[in-house]
């Protein structure tokens, strides 16, 4: 069952943030926990973590693009 990746928000004033890196390829397996993009807030750079055990199949956004909260940026 494919499991939707949105953009968290990691601060109090964080409306958007900017996808930095990713750090995992589409096709790799993750665990919960494990970090996988960066995201630059309103305040810092800070390690998006999976919440989920599964598989990368997709990545919606694109590093560097600025994604408001709550919109999908992946799919595992």
């Amino acid at each position: 069952m494919p499991i939707a990746v949105e953009m968290p928000k990691m601060s109090d004033t964080m409306e958007e943030g900017v996808l930095v890196a990713w750090l995992v390829e589409e096709g790799q397996s993750v665990q919960a926990g494990d970090v996988i993009a960066q995201v630059e807030t309103d305040k810092a750079t800070m390690d998006l973590e999976a919440y989920d055990d599964g598989v990368l199949l997709k990545r919606v956004a694109e590093a560097g693009a600025s994604v408001p909260i709550g919109a999908l940026i992946a799919v595992l």
